[in-house]
């Protein structure tokens, strides 16, 4: 990859009083977003929408709460002396990744780019090729139908959740409808009789080739690029993107074959003229949500110095 110059503006710079605040408020953020999770987990329960954020991406609430200001972002002493700022101040200079130079703490860019320089360089030419694409927005959620096609009672991933339709007419829905899922990670649950059923046959290596905005795995994904891209990413940004993850999860399961009624869902049945009407609606609006976070994403790798590849860009 290009070599790193350090040829990154000077930082904005916050007081560690502002700094502090802004650490609370993103902890308290987080935490109400997490914490019934953490309730259900201590109670030993599962939740079949919203465990997806914690078991399919490998990041805790705990890692999520931790704020970062970003690349660009540096952190002074505080004039006023607090000396509840102060130890922020301090406790942030001992976190992995920061320095504290000439009075100020911030992202040792040369020591991330080393380490994490080849990864956010792959992740920024994603983001801006999915960027420089028209989303599609026919699939109608049938990734989630063909990882079921076939199968037994007993196989089925969710088994604690019902199907909103029997077996037979769920299978019906997968043969009745064309199957164009372009994202791998979805694409590798379908079931072995669901495979040769799709348009496509996403590999991880035409990831690239293949994203594009419309896509509900991808625009889920964005949470875990910016989690990846730590600490550069402003945590504001992952923050909205662990929100769009969440929301989009809603939707994937609501238009899924399985029934989260009991759980204070809604059906958004897709084998129906409405249904599919409602999913396009709410999808068109993700990828919209999405565009913005993979815009701010880039804008966040471009301040760490990370310089865009060859034949990338809209």
């Amino acid at each position: 990859m290009p070599a790193y110059t350090g040829g990154v503006p000077s930082p904005t710079i916050l007081t560690a009083a502002q700094a502090a605040r802004r650490a609370e408020a993103h902890a308290a953020a987080v935490a109400q977003r997490t914490q019934a999770h953490l309730d259900r987990r201590s109670r030993g329960e599962a939740h079949p929408v919203e465990d997806f954020l914690y078991t399919y991406y490998p990041f805790t609430p705990g890692q999520l709460s931790t704020w970062h200001p970003g690349a660009g972002v540096a952190v002074e002493a505080d004039a006023t002396g607090s000396e509840a700022a102060e130890s922020y101040v301090r406790t942030l200079a001992q976190r992995k990744w920061y320095r504290t130079r000439d009075g100020l703490t911030e992202i040792d860019l040369d020591r991330w780019h080393e380490a994490r320089g080849s990864g956010a360089l792959f992740i920024r030419d994603l983001l801006e090729r999915t960027l420089s694409r028209e989303g599609t927005f026919g699939c109608f959620g049938l990734h989630e139908w063909a990882m079921v096609y076939r199968q037994d009672p007993d196989e089925v991933r969710h088994d604690q959740v019902p199907l909103r339709l029997s077996h037979a007419q769920t299978d019906r829905v997968v043969e009745n409808h064309r199957v164009r899922c372009s994202h791998f990670d979805a694409f590798r649950f379908f079931t072995p009789e669901a495979r040769p059923l799709n348009e496509q046959q996403p590999t991880r290596e035409s990831m690239r080739e293949l994203e594009q905005p419309g896509c509900l795995h991808g625009g889920m994904d964005l949470y875990k690029w910016a989690m990846k891209l730590s600490p550069v990413v402003p945590s504001e940004v992952v923050l909205e993107a662990f929100d769009l993850a969440r929301d989009i999860r809603t939707l994937d399961m609501e238009a899924s074959p399985y029934d989260v009624r009991d759980w204070g869902y809604g059906v958004v049945a897709i084998e129906t003229p409405e249904g599919k009407a409602e999913y396009v609606r709410r999808q068109r609006a993700f990828a919209a949500r999405g565009n913005e976070i993979r815009r701010r994403l880039v804008t966040a790798i471009d301040a760490a110095g990370i310089p865009a590849a060859a034949g990338s860009g809209r």
